[in-house]
């Protein structure tokens, strides 16, 4: 909230979003009060919202009403009806909750209301401006940007508009547009479609089904249990069932709402619970289990159980799937997407349109948003590119997107703890999944202990079979749900002993050189330094009790307080995706190009390849990510993006940096340019592949052992929030090794952290765990 004011005047601004921070605004208000002279008598009053219609809207009629009207009682109530009538929303209007749009309208009049009985007649000062805590390595170069905050090299591109994304590629000549035609049922099979009404429309191209696919529909040399486009048979809401090519979207879109099919609905497995009974379940069933249950239970003076169920989440990225498919020469075909998976997108693509890879080039720019779900969307759109020649695009409309694809997964756990003497024993997980399932609950599993040394555990995962839309990876994929159950028994435990959850969460906390339940030794263990800080920068016994008199005290606020710790492991569960490849051109000028497997989706990636190749060679610039220029890529995600591509990228600056060396020894007085030009009049090859491979990974669930994760990040965040129209402030000490780029780094974090004196300073620790010049530091950033 921006405040200002000046004699007769108030000026208030609100956004209320799902974070405080750098995030995409819900409903927007900026309010503007004149005042008689000398009284509390409106003169004029300007209200403004965003995100209530597609531009900034104004109420004239609500303030004509407020105008001439004493500041009090009567004016709200009377504003508050008029805001009512004023700001309605069409049920269907693009962003949907209509009804919590319009209640926040009238709620941040409200805060705007009391903020101007507090403030009549005082003069407002300006709140304290926020600062970012930033460790910059001392002794560093400082042409050296490795470490260094830099600007995302996108920044000002966004900020003004002008970033292209998919979507805002200018139309191809003879472009075409699809929509989807998706099932209405969750499990049927499929008696008859209708599409004569839709292929009577004058500017629709075809209808594409199953039939229509040239290569393969879902099956070949690797096995998916999900078809390019449903074939007899539907298995959830949303499942494609085919689609509308037409000149514009608007007619693709009405023509694939009049295709009429009809359906004999079938068994339904719909919710876990259901899967649970009807024993509907994916192989394998996954065990992780260490120590002597039994002896533990035993030894044991309590044994609490419990179980908790943890629904799914949408993705809701800021721009939804969308695809170009422009058909080339000789059966080629150029896919602009905004995907995490080019290279998966790829393989599909050239699986069911029945030619090879080489044939199918991926570009992905940027996207506006991933969190894992953004997998695949092209199959459809080049099927209909590649079968009548023309370039195809479609974007799917927020509702679209929604219905077809799969968010977070949910999940369903029981527990059984001993809390006497620390043994967590029984945890029995089901998960509501389908494709891609296994790596989510192999990571739920290997995070089922959080933070804590549990001497005897085991650990079960079922992965349930329903019929809703396939569930995918949404960040952390499945890490989130095992740690939170384990802070569910961690507060059973501290309930039933009555003591307070930070004294039973500080008793457990692992420590160096401990074993995980899958065997892994904990090296450069920093947590416990995390930990120690983070208690002692937030005074939680202090703040708990500021927060009883805050609650005490107010009304229409409320805060709380917790503080929990975290460990995540590093590295994809499936081994092969470890890997990752990198291109970089130097060019006789001395400019640098470099290409990588990782995709741009906001995340500052590109910036810290950037920052990589900077410290080996100069300043260069990235191009986006393409097949054709760095094959064989792995999915963007599990944040290991930067170390994969960033080794990628680094082996390939370093290859290329033996080639100049002899030039530089040469003449070490000379310039950039001039070893370059040297090298190239010798014809030495000024291109370079780099590549990486995560050392030491693989872990074998039969033998409990192997090593699972490259290492693990640590942090420990005291979270005190305020519930005050979905306002929030946090505290965090997060570990995060060392930070390729700091403003990068605590843009992601999406945190702020309340230092001693109150104010708010945004916080990333940015020493590489085990690594500190002084061992007696703090593991965090200094204000």
């Amino acid at each position: 909230m921006c405040l200002s004011s000046f004699q007769g005047q108030i000026v208030r601004s609100y956004k209320t979003s799902r974070r405080r921070e750098d995030d995409i605004s819900i409903v927007t208000a900026t309010f503007n009060v004149i005042f008689e002279p000398g009284s509390s008598r409106v003169h004029d009053l300007r209200l403004a919202f965003g995100g209530m219609g597609p531009t900034t809207v104004l109420t004239p009629k609500t303030s004509n009403a407020l105008r001439g009207r004493l500041w009090g009682e009567e004016l709200l109530q009377i504003a508050c009806s008029s805001l009512a009538d004023e700001m309605t929303l069409d049920p269907s209007c693009p962003g949907g909750m209509v009804s919590y749009r319009r209640t926040l309208v009238l709620s941040l009049f409200y805060k705007f209301y009391l903020s101007v009985l507090q403030t009549l007649g005082e003069q407002v000062m300006p709140l304290p401006a926020r600062t970012a805590g930033i460790t910059v390595p001392s002794g560093q170069d400082m042409e050296d940007v490795v470490g260094r905050p830099l600007m995302h090299v996108s920044a000002e591109k966004q900020a003004t508009g002008e970033a292209q994304y998919c979507d805002d590629l200018r139309p191809a000549d003879n472009e075409l547009y699809l929509s989807l035609i998706c099932s209405t049922r969750a499990h049927a099979k499929i008696l008859s479609i209708d599409c004569s009404e839709a292929r009577a429309m004058p500017s629709v191209v075809c209808v594409l089904f199953a039939e229509d696919v040239p290569g393969s529909n879902g099956t070949g040399p690797v096995v998916y249990d999900e078809t390019v486009l449903a074939q007899g048979e539907v298995t959830c809401v949303g499942h494609v069932i085919g689609a509308v090519v037409a000149e514009t979207q608007g007619d693709a879109q009405r023509a694939a709402k009049s295709v009429k099919i009809q359906y004999q609905d079938l068994p339904a497995v719909i919710t876990i619970q259901d899967a649970i009974e009807a024993q509907s379940f994916y192989e394998p069933i996954r065990t992780l289990q260490k120590g002597d249950l039994e002896t533990g239970f035993k030894q044991s003076d309590h044994i609490l159980e419990g179980e908790l169920h943890m629904g799914g989440q949408e993705h809701f990225y800021l721009e939804t799937n969308v695809t170009v498919a422009v058909p080339r020469d000789q059966d080629e075909i150029e896919i602009f997407s905004s995907t995490q998976s080019p290279s998966k997108t790829q393989s599909l693509v050239a699986r069911a349109l029945g030619i090879s890879s080489n044939r199918v080039h991926v570009r992905v720019k940027r996207m506006g948003g991933g969190f894992g779900g953004k997998d695949i969307l092209s199959t459809v759109v080049a099927l209909a590119a590649h079968r009548y020649d023309r370039p195809v695009r479609c974007m799917l409309d927020r509702d679209e997107d929604m219905l077809v694809t799969g968010g977070r997964h949910p999940f369903y756990s029981k527990y059984k703890v001993s809390p006497a003497n620390w043994h967590w024993c029984r945890l029995i997980s089901a998960c509501d999944t389908t494709y891609d399932s296994s790596v989510v609950m192999d990571r739920a599993l290997m995070h089922l202990e959080n933070s804590y040394l549990v001497p005897n555990v085991r650990g079960r995962g079922i992965m349930c079979q329903t019929h809703l839309p396939s569930n995918t990876a949404f960040r952390g994929f499945g890490g989130p749900q095992g740690m939170m159950v384990c802070e569910d028994w961690i507060s059973a435990i501290a309930l039933k002993l009555g003591r307070t959850s930070e004294q039973i969460r500080e008793l457990n906390l692992y420590s160096e050189g401990d074993l995980t339940p899958y065997n892994q030794v904990l090296e450069s263990f920093t947590l416990r330094r995390c930990w120690d800080e983070c208690l002692d920068r937030a005074k939680i016994h202090e703040r708990r009790t500021q927060i009883h008199d805050f609650n005490r005290q107010n009304r229409w606020t409320k805060r709380g307080l917790a503080v929990v710790p975290t460990k995540f492991g590093i590295a994809f569960n499936v081994v092969f995706l470890n890997q990752a490849g990198a291109l970089v051109h130097i060019y006789t000028d001395g400019s640098v190009l470099v290409a990588h497997g990782g995709t741009e989706m906001g995340q500052g990636l590109h910036t810290k390849m950037i920052q990589v190749c900077s410290r080996a060679l100069g300043i260069p610039h990235v191009c986006e990510t393409s097949s054709h220029s760095v094959a064989n890529t792995s999915p963007t995600a599990a944040s290991v993006s930067s170390d994969l591509n960033g080794a990628a990228v680094l082996n390939a600056c370093e290859i290329l940096g033996q080639r100049l060396q002899p030039y530089k020894d040469r003449d070490p007085q000379g310039a950039w340019e001039s070893w370059v030009k040297a090298a190239y009049f010798d014809r030495v090859n000024l291109s370079a592949n780099g590549f990486y491979r995560t050392p030491g990974l693989g872990y074998d669930f039969e033998t409990n052992s192997g090593r699972a994760f490259n290492y693990f990040t640590y942090g420990v965040c005291c979270s005190e929030v305020e519930i005050d129209c979905l306002t929030g402030t946090s505290t965090i000490v997060m570990d995060v090794g060392n930070s390729l780029n700091p403003a990068i780094d605590i843009g992601q974090v999406g945190l702020s952290m309340t230092c001693m004196h109150g104010e708010k300073h945004e916080k990333l620790h940015t020493e590489r765990p085990g690594q500190s010049e002084d061992p007696t530091k703090p593991s965090c950033c200094e204000a």
